[in-house]
């Protein structure tokens, strides 16, 4: 069960795909042909993916994104229904489909992921609509929409995921920037990462550290867990430590809880389904 929503409010301008999972044995190598064990479909898109994560911990969510008028669409955002986002702002594209992924989830819960942008990539965002306390975006969406998210007043917040170049005067105006440690390297050659306020870069299973400045603040090794997909393992990880340190809770706390919200979705097949409670990373609002 979800806590009451009694957390912050959270905008997340981001994407929405429905993921076609396929479950093998070993990721295989390039040009080679394997037998997948199971194949399903699941709701993603590591904007609806954040946007779910965060109202599973308690915060009131607004999403902003684009589907298409196809089928897929209402496939993609029923979990979101269900989970209690808000979904006016959510698009209906009559001229793109709805974004979709092809996933490969091996025996140790690594992943390959290749994604069709399809109508995300056509996400544009009206600047006074933002008004929330945290505004949250994701790298799934054109520049233009995450320039705007990171302009608003809200506590800001980039998951810098797919990786790509950033114009630096977008990055200077974060609070918070969420990377992975490929995704770090690829920003940092393009931007200079310490004039960021906060910069959380994950190593898997190795656990996060947090930078103020450049200056490493807290670093937390990961719960030890048996690992299945880790497809929506970030978008956990970036929901709850996004909510912790907008609210109030210290560096070390946050980031423990954002590791912890992270290594429990990877122990859980899926992106959406696996995205952790409230209640199971024991996070009670600063009152």
């Amino acid at each position: 069960m979800a806590s009451p929503r009694s957390g912050p409010t959270v905008a997340v301008v981001g994407s929405v795909n429905l993921d076609l999972v396929a479950r093998v044995e070993r990721l295989p190598a390039p040009g080679e042909t394997l037998t997948a064990r199971s194949v399903t479909r699941v709701p993603g898109g590591k904007g609806a993916n954040q946007a779910l994560a965060a109202a599973r911990l308690g915060a009131r969510v607004r999403l902003f994104a684009a589907v298409g008028t196809d089928p897929l669409a209402g496939e993609a955002l029923t979990l979101l229904r269900d989970g209690g986002v808000e979904l006016g702002s959510v698009r209906r594209v009559r001229d793109a489909p709805t974004g979709t992924a092809v996933i490969q989830v091996d025996d140790d819960g690594e992943t390959t992921i290749v994604v069709d942008p399809g109508a995300n990539a056509t996400l544009t965002v009206d600047p006074a609509a933002l008004d929330a306390d945290v505004v949250l975006t994701v790298l799934e969406v054109p520049d233009e929409p995450v320039a705007t998210a990171m302009a608003a007043s809200g506590f800001t917040v980039l998951n810098a995921a797919p990786a790509r170049a950033v114009a630096g005067d977008v990055l200077a105006g974060l609070d918070l920037l969420c990377v992975n440690a490929g995704e770090y390297g690829a920003l940092a050659a393009h931007a200079d990462l310490d004039d960021v306020v906060a910069v959380a870069i994950t190593h898997g299973a190795a656990g996060a550290e947090l930078r103020r400045r450049g200056r490493v603040v807290a670093h937390v090794a990961s719960p030890p867990v048996d690992a299945v997909d880790g497809t929506a393992a970030g978008d956990a990880f970036t929901a709850a430590l996004a909510i912790a340190l907008a609210t109030g809770v210290d560096d070390e706390s946050a980031l423990t809880r954002a590791c912890r919200a992270g290594a429990l979705t990877a122990t859980r097949p899926g992106a959406q389904p696996s995205l952790p409670t409230f209640e199971e990373i024991d996070v009670p609002w600063p009152r």
